[in-house]
């Protein structure tokens, strides 16, 4: 199928839920590499009226045993991916207790919001639960980061996580006076006022 349509129906389907397909350009330019690469070629070019010409595309024998050795890897093997957030929870301590459990309670609800949109889509009726594996696994992450996240919250609440400058000074200086990794400081650090 060409482009436009193909993006039209990764979207019907919800795989954009966990592919990203990008503006129409990006995908156009995506197509673009993988035919300089080989891995698919174009299969007939077509227009109707005065409509923009369509360019339909199919796999080579070589893009297919891509695809199915990229396949075999991705459903076999874990791999380390950064995304944003844990590389943001990893430096709070560089933001006040206050606007931090701000933010996560926002998050909370976005997640919440999320969560509530994926159990929709799992609740469509007639579609087979092999078609509907991604969203499992999105809605399992999605409800396990929402309870890791709720978590927090109530312990940013409870004052169980909390954190002042004079604290990160005191550690900072600690842990150069006595050569020690920061990492062995964890817990050094106490609910504010004690």
């Amino acid at each position: 199928m060409h482009p436009y349509r193909t993006q039209q129906l990764l979207k019907a389907r919800g795989k954009d839920q966990v592919v990203n397909v990008g503006q129409r350009a990006s995908l156009y330019r995506t197509i673009d590499r993988l035919c300089r690469a080989g891995l698919i070629a174009v299969h007939e070019v077509s227009r109707e009226g005065a409509r923009p010409e369509r360019t339909a595309c199919s796999l080579t024998p070589q893009g297919r045993a891509t695809w199915r050795e990229w396949m075999l890897d991705a459903l076999a093997t874990p791999t380390k991916e950064y995304p944003a957030f844990p590389a943001a929870i990893a430096f709070i301590p560089m933001l006040p207790p206050q606007e931090v459990l701000r933010q996560l309670e926002r998050r909370h609800d976005l997640l919440g919001a999320e969560l509530a949109g994926i159990d929709a889509e799992l609740s469509a009726d007639g579609v087979p639960r092999l078609f509907m594996l991604e969203m499992e696994l999105l809605r399992a992450t999605t409800g396990a980061e929402l309870a890791w996240v709720a978590s927090v919250i109530e312990d940013l609440r409870a004052g169980v996580i909390a954190w002042s400058e004079d604290q990160l000074r005191a550690l900072a200086t600690a842990t150069q006076a006595d050569g020690r990794d920061p990492a062995e400081q964890h817990g050094t650090l106490s609910p504010a006022g004690e």
